[in-house]
């Protein structure tokens, strides 16, 4: 009886070092890579001047990196100096829990810094620097486990930077270095050991970030480049469908899928596309159209309708089944979007206005709105506020550069 009750207490122990809460967001538009948070009971409007503000942390560092929530710890990026460091926060007051360099700092006109999020994976977090150092670290205390370079896999570092939010699967972290190496690479999340790399898929890195899928019975990988929308088979990186993709300049926002129906669209005038995934992979194209034009602000499917920033006719609400507008507005600026609890937080780019809209097919139906202050006076002046929102456990978390800002939102 001792025996078993030793067992069941080191057993409750081991697990209390990576409990996380249901409304953790541990990566890049959250659990299931969707931008969509399963929290309830927030609030529908907002008290004059915008929700209460508790906490301000102001040594960020540069960027525009996201933040991931887990087990009670903010994880972010930033540059301070010349160098890049992951930064791990205490999210019950905003105070710095650790911080660890990953590499030099990324140079750029329109913002010096990482881009990325980090991914949390139980006791392991990992990071991807503007310049392309992949670093996997210790979630207790920021420690190295170690660290690979897109370079070392064949990449080359695109004019932004790389932006991707790597993704972990299984015992796989996934990654986009580019190049005629293969342009995507599964490292073994333990070691970083290369295990497969997409030799037959060579295009160049872009600024998308893989999601996972499972169709036809398999698990797929699937990402966005300039030139195509690929799935990849998740064991060997072989790819197992491919659509010609029209990208320009940049191609941002991250692929959505559902039900075999993959949906993609990037701004400087390219649009969107959706194609079928059916039976042995067999691909069919479903519409393409310049409804949604997003440049880097994301796209979110509630229910049958997607909406975000479309560059032309403002905010759209576009039915995804038919890829036809079912309404714009302009009642704000370009800017990132996020949902919780059947509302969406748009942030304007510009500004650093936050609105609260109902995420609904009738039309724009504003709640609420408020202005990010203080903002920094550190930004280049080509840059905006790009940092996406994220809704965790009841908090409303938002960022312009070196400052980071936590609002209660239940």
């Amino acid at each position: 009886m001792l025996k078993s009750s030793a067992v069941v207490i080191l057993l409750l122990l081991n697990l209390s070092t990576v409990l996380v809460h249901a409304g953790d967001w541990p990566q890049w538009r959250g659990p299931d890579r969707n931008d969509l948070s399963k929290e309830t009971g927030l609030l529908k409007q907002w008290p004059e001047g915008g929700p209460k503000q508790v906490w301000l942390f102001k040594d960020a560092g540069l960027g525009y990196a996201g933040y991931s929530i887990a087990a009670g710890k903010l994880f972010t990026m930033g540059a301070r100096a010349e160098k890049e460091f992951l930064i791990a926060v205490d999210v019950k007051d905003g105070k710095e829990l650790w911080s660890t360099p990953i590499a030099t700092t990324l140079k750029n006109t329109w913002g010096d810094g990482p881009r990325g999020t980090p991914t949390v994976d139980g006791k392991l977090v990992y990071a991807l620097s503007g310049q392309g150092t992949l670093m996997c670290a210790s979630v207790a205390d920021g420690k190295e486990q170690w660290r690979v370079t897109m370079q070392s896999l064949g990449g080359k570092t695109p004019e932004w930077g790389y932006t991707e939010s790597v993704l972990v699967d299984g015992k796989q972290v996934l990654c986009t270095p580019g190049g005629d190496k293969g342009a995507v690479v599964a490292l073994d999340k333990l070691t970083g050991k290369v295990l497969w790399q997409s030799g037959d898929f060579t295009d160049g890195a872009q600024y998308a970030s893989i999601i996972p899928a499972d169709l036809n019975g398999a698990r797929q990988y699937i990402q966005l480049t300039m030139k195509s929308v690929v799935g990849l088979n998740s064991t060997d990186g072989k790819t197992l469908w491919r659509a010609d993709w029209p990208g320009k300049t940049a191609v941002i926002p991250t692929p959505i899928q559902r039900d075999g129906f993959v949906y993609v669209t990037a701004g400087y005038t390219v649009g969107c596309q959706m194609v079928k995934v059916g039976p042995g992979n067999e691909l069919t194209g479903v519409y393409t159209n310049k409804v949604m034009k997003n440049h880097h602000g994301g796209v979110i499917l509630v229910g049958n309708h997607l909406y975000g920033h479309s560059d032309g006719p403002g905010w759209v609400c576009q039915d995804f089944k038919t890829g036809a507008e079912v309404w714009s507005s302009k009642n704000l600026g370009k800017g990132a979007i996020a949902y919780a609890d059947g509302m969406l937080y748009l942030l304007e780019e510009g500004s650093g206005t936050v609105a609260l809209i109902e995420a609904s097919p009738k039309g724009w139906s504003e709640k609420s709105r408020f202005k990010l202050e203080p903002q920094t006076t550190l930004r280049k002046p080509q840059g905006r506020i790009w940092t996406h929102p994220v809704i965790s456990n009841g908090k409303l978390y938002l960022r312009d550069q070196e400052l980071l800002f936590c609002f209660d939102v239940k």
